[in-house]
């Protein structure tokens, strides 16, 4: 047990802290068999989490572990079908106000909020989204991850979350939207990456220094990095940090189910029990429904309906003669910017794609560069 209690280390400090406090206790069961570390894994981690808070009563499901008797257990067949149907029964009865399970068949609508320590400065960092599939477009689904994202960092007390989007494909698309809801009256604020450009879309330094509360993501993006942060002091076979993958977050879903992985070990599996009762006491579905609803009152439908994905420009342009280009315009999708200079083209200005450092740009001659983000903004572009 020393070797766990050190490998917590402050991935639970402040939860160790907010416990102290007092208040009603939260049963959350937790799966007790599946784990690649074998079940007395999974029940180290349900007394390491409940050493370290008041406030939580584990729910063992499944078959007994020996030695484990002073936990709560739901006893099941050695079968993960029966361990899944007492787990679902003891949510609907009241037994249990959540659950921490290896796996979930969650409907699509409904993905998970995974929490990680970065390794910069020991910071937490809310990851929107792990697993589950929000939305079926990518755009759209980092749009509501991050709603998710800053629900659950409202449930655990971050009263205003700053939220940055990774630079994956679409991240710009996901950025205008945003601002285009916080133009509108949705009070989203933005973080800034610790470079010196700053801006709210992050590099690889950014998450690694924890720059922002609520980093979003898609979620196979988000899956990759809640492994790597989890397991980077292990060698990957055992998940040693951070909170999991994180509790179920959707519009209209009201349970609060997260999840762990087959290597995740007992810190984690204890951080995954204390994340899921503090997300409940601070009423996760609840901050989930306060987000939709003041981003749909700021135009959510409208801002989704207008990122549909369009199909790419097939029509034929002939580039205007070249001329040196020697301004950037920066914002315009990865996935877009091949069509923008084309529109730039059909209007006589030359342009040409790259890549920078921050993502993708459009080159243009410095003489055209204000008529050319005018252009591009009335395409949509910008």
């Amino acid at each position: 047990m020393s070797e766990i209690r050190k490998l917590i280390g402050e991935a639970l400090a402040d939860i160790v802290t907010d416990a102290r406090s007092g208040g009603p206790r939260i049963s959350v069961g937790l799966m007790a068999m599946g784990s690649e570390l074998g079940p007395e894994e999974l029940a180290r981690g349900a007394e390491l989490a409940q050493e370290h808070s008041r406030m939580l009563e584990v729910v063992m499901i499944g078959p007994k572990v020996p030695g484990f008797g002073k936990l709560s257990w739901i006893e099941t067949p050695d079968c993960e079908e029966d361990v899944a149907k007492a787990m679902e029964a003891a949510i609907s009865d009241g037994r249990i106000s959540g659950a921490v399970a290896l796996h979930y068949p969650f409907p699509l609508g409904v993905t998970t909020i995974g929490r990680v320590v970065t390794p910069g400065k020991g910071k937490p960092m809310i990851l929107a989204s792990s697993t589950g599939t929000s939305a079926v477009y990518r755009v759209e689904a980092m749009i509501r991850n991050t709603l998710y994202g800053i629900a659950a960092a409202k449930s655990l007390g971050i009263e205003k979350p700053t939220v940055g989007i990774l630079n994956v494909e679409g991240a710009q698309l996901v950025f205008k939207a945003l601002n285009s809801l916080r133009e509108k009256g949705y009070p989203i604020a933005f973080g800034a990456s610790v470079r010196k450009d700053g801006g709210a879309v992050l590099r690889g330094n950014d998450i690694l220094a924890g720059a922002v509360d609520v980093c979003v993501t898609d979620t196979l993006t988000g899956n990759v990095l809640m492994k790597l942060f989890s397991s980077f002091t292990t060698g990957g076979s055992y998940e040693s940090l951070g909170w999991g993958y994180g509790p179920s977050a959707g519009e209209g879903w009201k349970k609060v189910i997260s999840i762990i992985s087959r290597a995740s070990g007992a810190p984690v599996i204890a951080g995954a029990l204390e994340y899921t009762a503090r997300v409940i006491s601070g009423g996760l579905p609840d901050k989930v429904a306060d987000e939709v609803a003041s981003a749909k009152k700021a135009g959510l439908d409208a801002v989704l309906e207008g990122l549909a994905p369009k199909a790419p420009c097939a029509e034929s342009v002939t580039p205007p003669p070249a001329e040196p280009t020697d301004e950037e315009i920066h914002g315009v999708d990865v996935l877009a910017v091949e069509d923008g200079v084309k529109v730039l083209w059909k209007e006589g200005i030359y342009a040409e794609s790259s890549m920078g450092c921050t993502g993708p740009v459009i080159k243009v001659p410095a003489k055209h560069l204000e008529k050319a983000e005018e252009i591009l903004k009335g395409s949509g572009y910008l």
